[in-house]
């Protein structure tokens, strides 16, 4: 009877035994299967972090007089003795899509720097160039001059995607190099239209995300790029947003080639089909875009477009709403044709756009004529007044070109023009485009004189040009 009880002891223990021996083997397997585990190791290499630094002109003046507008108009040029240039230090992710250094990040990361500093994940690090930017859809690309050929992250298909799906994010938020988060995507097609993002289309993360992170990929489970950390909100937890990585596909090779985005341009502003609308016009479809504005001189004006006309198909494909409506367009080259289905009055017609390119992603005036050397001296920087920057710059106006940028130390910032003024007249001609500047100024003109409105005020704003 004893040796039946050792027996069994130690048949008992024999077992313990086993599973003892082996059951570190067993966790170390689990952890090695980590998918998690693997696509960091594999992606790692490709993904950078990026070191800009500005020069900006600060005041040496006390307060409260540094930052008069009227000072500075007053004292105009002298007020420039009494800046210095300060350096401005920012920090960005980005990650490697050529191997002979090409890096895809948010143009926010890298907009106005003097400096950008590329650094691998070994530690190596490089100055680098922008080859394009594209505010619109905040991104870029900068070039670095490895010696040997580099890790690159594969793109992915973000339109696939399904909310729920683990993903993971890569970055260096706060500084903190190559920090890895985890979360799902919360939803898709998100809209955020706030100070400096007026954006649709985004991707939702819960997986971390902070400062320093955008520009950085966010990585399904294959190890592939579905999208572009940019944005988060500040107030909240496991709020993060993702440029969708099929956008960027589309105007890469544009922002290499040209340093912008070629895109098509109708020319018109829409809203959604609502069914009090539809109920209102007898229309039967349940989903379209509304034409607003049609812009002057636009493809939409050449083709017939009115306003009230409800557009349902664009190229045999049914408009699903405006964000949908809008995309489609963005993303046909300048110079393409659209078959535009359009209900007009109760009766269905079809007419035949084609696409202007769209203006100057960054409002900028285009380079090369005698105008545009003068506005560069000026430091100024102007667009066509379309309904998104009136928007955003809350103008009542329909008549003039929008100031979207004025350089620092400029004159035009000494004659006190600020961005979201604008632009009238000059030498009191009227402006109503881009193209009416040409002639406006004339070839070896030492001064300007434009006419400003702002807050439904106008002004002369006479500049001296360098």
């Amino acid at each position: 009877m004893r040796v039946k009880r050792y027996a069994g002891l130690l048949a008992l223990l024999s077992v313990v035994g086993i599973f003892v021996l082996t059951q570190p083997t067993w966790a170390a397997s689990q952890y090695a299967d980590n998918p998690v585990v693997r696509i960091v190791k594999d992606v790692s290499p490709a993904v950078v972090n990026i070191d800009v630094e500005t020069m900006s002109k600060r005041s040496s003046l006390p307060l409260p007089f540094q930052d008069d507008p009227f000072f500075k108009r007053f004292f105009g040029e002298e007020f420039r003795r009494f800046s210095r240039s300060v350096p401005m230090k920012g920090r960005g992710s980005g990650f490697i899509v050529t191997k002979d250094g090409q890096i895809l990040t948010n143009n926010h990361v890298v907009e106005g720097a003097d400096k950008i500093t590329i650094t691998l994940s070994d530690g190596k690090t490089y100055e680098a160039e922008v080859l394009g930017r594209d505010p619109t859809f905040d991104l870029a690309v900068v070039k670095i001059n490895p010696e040997s050929d580099l890790t690159i992250l594969e793109l992915g298909d973000s339109e696939s995607i399904e909310v729920g799906e683990w993903v993971v994010a890569i970055g260096n938020p706060y500084g903190f190099e190559h920090t890895v988060t985890v979360g799902v995507i919360s939803a898709k097609n998100r809209s955020i239209h706030a100070q400096g993002i007026n954006f649709d289309g985004f991707l939702q993360t819960d997986a971390a995300i902070n400062p320093g992170n955008s520009g950085g990929p966010l990585i399904d489970m294959d190890g592939k790029v579905v999208g572009i950390n940019t944005a988060i909100v500040p107030y909240a937890q496991g709020l993060g947003f993702a440029i969708p990585v099929d956008m960027a596909k589309q105007i890469m090779n544009d922002l290499v080639t040209y340093g912008k985005v070629k895109r098509g341009w109708l020319g018109i502003s829409v809203q959604n089909l609502t069914k009090e609308f539809a109920d209102a016009y007898n229309i039967k479809e349940e989903s379209g875009v509304i034409v607003g504005d049609v812009f002057a001189d636009s493809a939409a004006e050449r083709a017939g477009l009115r306003r009230g006309d409800v557009i349902v198909s664009v190229n045999n494909e049914a408009v699903k709403d405006v964000q949908w409506f809008v995309n489609k367009v963005r993303a046909q080259a300048p110079g393409a044709t659209l078959r535009l289905k359009v209900i007009r009055e109760g009766k269905s017609t079809t007419v035949t756009a084609k696409l202007d390119e769209i203006p100057d992603a960054e409002g900028n005036v285009a380079s090369g004529g005698t105008e545009d050397n003068v506005f560069e001296k000026l430091g100024l920087s102007v667009s066509k007044l379309t309904s998104e920057l009136r928007r955003q710059y809350k103008i009542e106006s329909r008549a003039g070109l929008v100031v979207v940028e004025v350089a620092e130390g400029s004159p035009a910032q000494m004659g006190g023009i600020q961005e979201g003024d604008l632009l009238r007249e000059v030498n009191g001609k009227k402006v109503t485009d881009v193209d009416g500047l040409s002639g406006a100024i004339k070839k070896g003109s030492k001064s300007v004189v434009l006419l400003i409105e702002r807050g439904g005020r106008t002004f002369f704003a006479a500049l001296k040009v360098d």
